[in-house]
């Protein structure tokens, strides 16, 4: 909370006219009053500033990356040679099962989240999102959740099912401990806090918009964003019903997938891809918007075809729901759904198409700067083009049937997720981070991280697609020596190469977490416009004030800033760019207009204390329901908190104490 409108006014210490008063927070507490902590831990625990939640998101996702790497580089080691013994057979269905899961689920989904919400209520000219309380229970729901997950290594072993968790694997007859069980209860908090994310990032786009901007005049990130969130909002719900169903037949006795009941295991698979297909356009869609916002600043040109790019991105939401039973061919599905499917397969390549044709038209006949984030963006494009055209051959039912699971649905899976969703993101963290943070990452060390891992990318996951042409099969703990074979289809050289890549990888992270250290460590400022960038948040302060703006922005046109700092001038060789205005001078006349009350919501504890109460309810079910009845009194408090605390934290929090009508801004202890 930096300004919060009060109901009196006190004489200014010039000229007589009211004036702010600064005050700060003192200590005292109640149950039933916000916290109004501005410095220290407290501050970032009780917050819903959506900045700082965005910069927790992003803090805890990459935390959870390096664990999903850790765990890739244990499954490489034991595929590195024949009769390896690096992992046993057990072990090692854990650390793939868990690998995959952090991955999606732990680290490209939320840091993508984090991105939205830091970056979406300021692209869209809006001081928070509409629900900021929600906006806090979201990260702390997933944080949990991730917990919660990770803390089945310690309680007899991590899920083993692979992480479609398909019938009869996920049984307790083939998986008797309780792994499988956090699995799917871990999933459902972090599901949860997805489903509350969407719903508040859908109605602040949707509602809180700065005036004049269409939805045509948002920036393309934001665009995704929304697409993605529709997209949850749709899918999380299937996958949530998936969750119950299979665990209540681990639990208490139901049988939904077990073909001696009378079921069928084909139904798991059904709702699993109705979820899981639209899920890769979850994962993908937010670097798409990520490389549509890097490229035009860097190529220092507009976007080619914006509404093309947009339309595009809408498209793909759309039509990604038919295609989930490509991931079925082989369970005998019949012709009609084959060609049903196959068609669909083949029709969502036509969007994905458009959107890397304009990025290659946005990139011609333009002045090309190449950062570090422009080169992660051109890498996206290269990396995603070739795991898009090894997932076009799975529209053909024949050759799906031949590479299903085999390392060649590895191969293109991972080129995709990686060299398109992983990739955009670091090109995510290269732009925006001196906005974040104020204070630019290292180019020189940038390069190199881009270097080795996009040659890390095609070396670990290039020969996956020859080694799963030979058919060695996905999820294998080890292959004998006998079958290694011979020349260029030689399986040991080849997994040696994709370990060796696998490595390349982790020494390409490796770089960007000393970029970050020594960023973090030394006292330059960033510029406030270091790109010349084009797009809204990039009108504020870096890193930007509490309240985002000072003057909440009126927009004319695609690309607000851009045009502020831009007028076309008619010259005799036709219309040229000129630059009219520095960033500087569009902040310092945002400053001078800055509004005189501006309100905030004030920060709450009742978030945390909600979100902590589901995983207790999780714990009672795998081992004791009376764990759950505590779990659900916490929740039951964490409501009754949140529905009867004020509205604004009371003067009596402040110090010295209101006493009038005047304006206070919280200012830090110091």
């Amino acid at each position: 909370m930096a300004i919060i409108e009060r109901p009196s006014v006190i004489p200014a210490a010039v000229g007589g006219a009211s004036a702010p008063a600064l005050v700060t927070p003192s200590s005292s507490l109640g149950v039933f009053r916000r916290p109004v902590a501005a410095t220290g831990w407290r501050s970032w625990v009780f917050t819903v500033d959506h900045k700082k939640i965005g910069i927790m998101y992003g803090v805890v996702s990459l935390f959870f990356f390096i664990v999903g790497g850790c765990e890739a580089l244990l499954i490489r080691l034991q595929l590195a040679a024949p009769d390896n013994k690096v992992l046993g057979a057990g072990l090692y269905n854990e650390m793939f099962t868990m690998h995959a899961t952090t991955m999606v689920f732990l680290f490209v989904m939320p840091m993508a989240a984090a991105f939205a919400n830091y970056f979406l209520p300021l692209q869209v000219g809006a001081r928070d999102v509409a629900f900021p309380r929600l906006n806090a229970l979201s990260f702390w729901l997933f944080l949990f959740g991730g917990i919660f997950l990770n803390t089945s290594w310690f309680l007899g072993g991590a899920a083993d099912g692979g992480w479609f968790m398909y019938s009869p694997n996920s049984s307790r007859l083939f998986s008797p401990s309780h792994g499988i069980d956090f699995w799917v209860l871990g999933l459902q908090i972090i599901g949860i806090a997805s489903l509350v994310s969407s719903i508040n990032l859908i109605v602040t786009v949707l509602n809180m918009r700065a005036p004049g901007m269409k939805l045509m005049n948002m920036p393309v990130f934001t665009w995704m964003v929304l697409v993605v969130q529709f997209l949850l909002l749709f899918a999380l719900p299937v996958i949530t019903v998936a969750l119950f169903l299979l665990s209540f037949q681990r639990n208490f006795g139901a049988a939904f997938f077990d073909v001696d009941k009378g079921a069928d295991p084909l139904l798991w698979q059904h709702l699993f891809w109705i979820f899981g297909h639209p899920e890769v356009y979850i994962i993908i869609l937010p670097s798409f918007g990520i490389i549509s916002e890097v490229l035009p600043t860097f190529a220092r040109k507009p976007l080619f075809g914006y509404k093309f790019v947009v339309f595009s991105g809408a498209t793909i939401g759309f039509v990604g729901w038919g295609v989930w039973a490509h991931h079925m061919f082989a369970s005998g599905l019949g012709p009609v759904s084959v060609a049903v499917f196959s068609a669909a397969t083949m029709l969502i390549a036509i969007p994905t198409g458009v959107k890397i044709c304009n990025w290659t038209l946005t990139l011609w006949g333009g002045k090309l700067w190449f950062t570090t984030a422009m080169h992660f963006a051109i890498g996206v494009i290269i990396l995603f083009t070739i795991g898009g055209l090894s997932g076009v051959t799975h529209a053909s039912a024949p050759a799906d049937t031949q590479q299903t699971d085999t390392y060649h649905i590895v191969a293109h899976f991972h080129y995709v997720i990686v060299g398109g969703a992983a990739m955009g993101l670091f090109a995510g963290f290269y732009f925006w981070w001196p906005k974040i943070f104020g204070k630019m990452l290292n180019e020189r060390l940038g390069k190199w991280n881009f270097w080795l891992m996009f040659f890390g990318v095609n070396l670990t996951f290039g020969p996956m697609h020859i080694l799963g042409m030979q058919g060695q099969p996905r999820r294998m703990v080890v292959w004998p020596e006998k079958l290694t074979g011979e020349g260029f289809f030689n399986l040991g050289f080849w997994n040696k190469m994709a370990t060796l890549g696998s490595f390349t990888i982790a020494l390409g992270v490796f770089l960007f977490l000393v970029n970050v250290v020594i960023t973090a460590r030394k006292k330059e400022k960033a510029p406030l416009d270091p790109w010349d960038a084009r797009t809204l948040e990039w009108i504020t302060a870096s890193p930007p004030k509490e309240h985002n703006f000072d003057v909440v922005p009126t927009v004319h046109a695609l690309d607000e800033f851009f045009h502020r700092k831009y007028e076309e001038v008619e010259t005799d060789t036709g219309t040229k760019l000129v630059k009219v205005k520095s960033a500087e001078e569009i902040l310092a006349e945002q400053e001078a207009q800055a509004d005189g009350h501006i309100h905030l919501p004030s920060p709450s504890y009742w978030p945390i204390v909600l979100a902590f109460g589901l995983p207790i309810i999780a714990y009672g079910v795998i081992y004791n329901l009376l764990l759950s009845v505590v779990g659900a009194a916490i929740m039951l408090l964490g409501i009754f908190g949140w529905v009867l605390e004020p509205s604004v934290a009371d003067d009596s929090d402040y110090d010295p104490p209101a006493g009038g009508s005047e304006t206070k801004e919280l200012i830090p202890v110091g």
